[in-house]
């Protein structure tokens, strides 16, 4: 799970990551025979080779697309991008409003060879705050605006901050309007690695790398998950 990419290595921290640590790591996917696979394509499969990788980018940054996707393309690593709806054309008004959101043009822009487009929500909002009639208008509001911009979005969702209801008549609840709105994939965050076939559909996990992140790092996170010291 990738945000932002930074030409400013001194800014390589959090949710931000360098664009020479990101090229580090996608050189070594590559060297190491590592197949990428968009969200998608893991609803027409059955079995995955051993090193198999999803990589994902959150927000849609401009910065992803001037950073990100040239490595992408270099290394022919697939991707998907997960769009705020709400934000297209802004900033990133949830957080400090300091990053430049990708318009409908550029994200028209983006190869489709190694680029797929997913939702990440209208709002941007903790889906554990909003009722089930909040989180229906919230992607009635999502496909009105896929439909008006003409954009292809794959029906796969990562959930805002990794958050959805827990409580599990709530989430009973919340993945029945998923469902209905033809979501195939939830992803959240959990830091660990899945095992394919998935046990629960609308509980993927993601790996959190982070801009600070030393390729030892990387490299346990790859293989383990999340750093864990006891």
């Amino acid at each position: 799970m990738y945000h932002n990419v930074t030409s400013n290595t001194a800014e390589s921290k959090g949710l931000t990551i360098a664009i020479e640590q990101l090229e580090k790591q996608l050189h070594y996917l590559s060297q190491n025979g590592f197949m990428s696979y968009f969200v998608s394509e893991l609803l027409t499969k059955t079995t995955l080779p051993q090193k198999s990788i999803i990589l994902t980018f959150d927000d849609v940054t401009q910065n992803q697309l001037l950073y990100a996707m040239p490595l992408l393309e270099k290394y022919r690593m697939k991707a998907t991008f997960f769009v705020p709806f709400a934000y297209v054309g802004k900033s990133d008004l949830w957080n400090h409003s300091s990053e430049k959101i990708m318009t409908v043009a550029q994200l028209k822009q983006l190869n489709p060879a190694v680029i797929e487009l997913g939702h990440h929500s209208f709002a941007h909002d903790h889906y554990s705050n909003l009722s089930p009639e909040q989180v229906q208008e919230d992607f009635d509001q999502s496909f009105s605006f896929i439909a008006q911009n003409n954009i292809a979005v794959a029906p796969v969702l990562a959930y805002p901050y990794g958050n959805f209801p827990r409580e599990k008549n709530q989430k009973e609840v919340f993945f029945s309007i998923l469902q209905k709105n033809n979501i195939q994939l939830g992803l959240r965050i959990g830091n660990r690695v899945n095992r394919f076939p998935f046990k629960s559909k609308y509980e993927l996990q993601r790996i959190d790398i982070k801009g600070e992140d030393s390729m030892f790092v990387f490299k346990w996170k790859l293989r383990l998950g999340k750093l864990r010291l006891f």
